[in-house]
């Protein structure tokens, strides 16, 4: 792009990007309709060339994200596609990421350390409730504005992963992630969820503690085995006046199998907020304690708010949707929401079919093909929490109304277990859809697509779990009856024989 680029007649771009990556390159710009700064982000194609699977992913991803809203992350006020590639515009952040900080500083003080990283729990905790994972948080993330707060950065780009990636995730040869922050998980499968997020943070809070990262490699493959198979150093071995609690923390985040690690970003948060203290000014990087911050002065209200009681985790909120309008046709209300799923408005449509199913009731095949759509547009909408329970109400009413072998039934346990799944539940994940192998082997018969797909997942889900022999065995078998079933060359064959490949590689245990 030249200098001056207007994008859709109202956002004037900067000469130059400021940052490129493997997904996506950001640039600085002006909007000229509101006369305020931006920052564009496009997506960069792997291959050079426009990827339709890409860009219906980004939309969706993108609408995922803009529901996001928290003082932590920055806003999305827009999105559209230039010259074929889509880009989104967000609010411009005017601070320092921590990986510049701690190139400048080292590490930080430890109190600056600790809300740094509780701040990125408070955000961590709004986007998992909402199902929204990051999946590359890492210190050039982190952007510490002047006054003190945090924003998260990239939130545009990560992964609400829907039923078809889930399945195929590993099989587009593109790495999410940066290999200094990724999570076994990712490495081994390709999968991710909040613990995975956990285990950046601890790689990042490691960083700010100790000026350097958790594992140092020449090249990606170096630090992705590091990632998988290295023990952390303890930060107290090479910073020893880091409190006990704080050493003992960061190495429970970096844990190498997801249950291993703490519950959740609440409870990350509880445990680091007794250390943020003691905040003095760092040089150069925030405004003088005399400035007024409007922030903090909000802040200090909010933190009054039933100040007498020990502070918490926050419960998120139930889902609530708000019905649709009295009255319509339900044929008519099932057209809209299928024209709003078509445009990949997953949100609304799901809006729309909620106020539809509570007049229809629970009875009758149209009233549970309608929920069945309503569980749909939840799961389209990254709406996980939501989505599994009309899922799994859906398998009972449906069992009783048809039997259990119909193909909705077992549609409807495998989009409830993908739910787990991605949310990151993968013991209660890989029980039910091991569960659903032995009931899909009896209705479909053994070499079914649907029963080979299954068990693609379980092993990849397995390998996420950090249970490599088991799923090397699972993948084993899988592949054997892929090469019976198909000619060397088959798609499924060559991912499958990629996955063992790359578990069987030296230094893999």
């Amino acid at each position: 792009m030249s200098a001056r680029t207007v994008i859709n007649g109202r956002y004037e771009l900067e000469a130059l990007p400021v940052a490129k990556g493997g997904m996506g390159e950001v640039w600085f710009g002006h909007d000229t309709r509101l006369d305020r700064q931006v920052a564009l982000k496009f997506v960069r194609f792997p291959e050079g060339t426009p990827d339709e699977e890409l860009t219906r992913r980004f939309v969706r991803e993108s609408r995922i994200a803009a529901r996001l809203e928290h003082p932590g992350v920055p806003a999305v006020y827009d999105a559209g596609v230039h010259d074929g590639r889509p880009y989104l515009v967000m609010q411009r952040i005017n601070g320092i990421s921590m990986s510049d900080l701690i190139a400048e500083q080292g590490p930080l003080p430890v109190g600056w350390a600790a809300a740094i990283a509780a701040q990125t729990c408070a955000v961590l905790s709004v986007a998992h409730a909402a199902s929204l994972v990051h999946r590359d948080l890492k210190p050039g993330n982190l952007m510490l504005e002047r006054d003190g707060s945090v924003k998260v950065l990239d939130f545009g780009l990560a992964m609400a992963v829907d039923l078809t990636d889930f399945s195929k995730i590993t099989s587009t040869g593109q790495v999410i992630g940066t290999p200094a922050y990724m999570a076994p998980e990712q490495i081994l499968a390709g999968l991710s969820g909040p613990s995975s997020d956990l285990y950046a943070l601890g790689c990042t809070l490691h960083e700010m503690l100790c000026g350097q990262p958790v594992f140092a490699g020449s090249t990606s493959y170096t630090l992705m085995n590091k990632q998988v198979d290295e023990r952390p150093v303890a930060v107290r071995t090479l910073r020893p006046e880091v409190p006990p609690q704080i050493d003992e923390l960061v190495l429970a985040l970096l844990e190498k199998k997801p249950e291993d690690r703490p519950g959740g970003a609440d409870e990350v948060f509880l445990r680091l907020l007794p250390f943020a203290v003691d905040l003095r000014p760092l040089p150069g990087i925030l405004n003088p304690p005399a400035a007024p911050s409007p922030a903090r002065m909000y802040a200090t209200v909010l933190g009054r708010v039933f100040a007498t009681t020990p502070p918490t985790a926050p419960t998120p909120p139930a889902t609530e949707r708000p019905a649709a309008p009295a009255g319509g046709d339900l044929a008519e209300v099932r057209a809209e929401a299928g024209r709003l799923m078509e445009q990949s408005r997953y949100n609304q449509a799901a809006d729309v079919l909620a106020g539809a199913v509570a007049r229809a009731g629970d009875a009758g095949d149209d009233a549970l093909r309608l929920r069945q759509e309503y569980a749909d547009a939840l799961f389209q909408s990254g709406d996980y929490h939501g989505a599994a329970p009309v899922y799994r109400q859906l398998v009972d009413d449906l069992t009783a109304r048809h039997g259990p072998d119909t193909a909705a039934v077992l549609t409807c346990r495998l989009r409830d277990a993908t739910c787990q799944a991605l949310l990151g539940n993968t013991t209660q994940a890989l029980r039910q859809l091991q569960d659903l192998l032995e009931d899909e082997r009896a209705v479909f018969g053994a070499d079914d697509a649907r029963v080979l797909d299954l068990r693609r997942q379980i092993g990849l889900l397995q390998l996420g779990a950090g249970q490599r022999q088991t799923a090397e065995r699972t993948l084993t078998s899988l592949l054997d009856d892929l090469r019976r079933l198909h000619s060397a060359d088959h798609p499924a064959v060559a991912s499958t024989a990629d996955l063992l490949t790359g578990l069987r590689l030296p230094g893999r245990r």
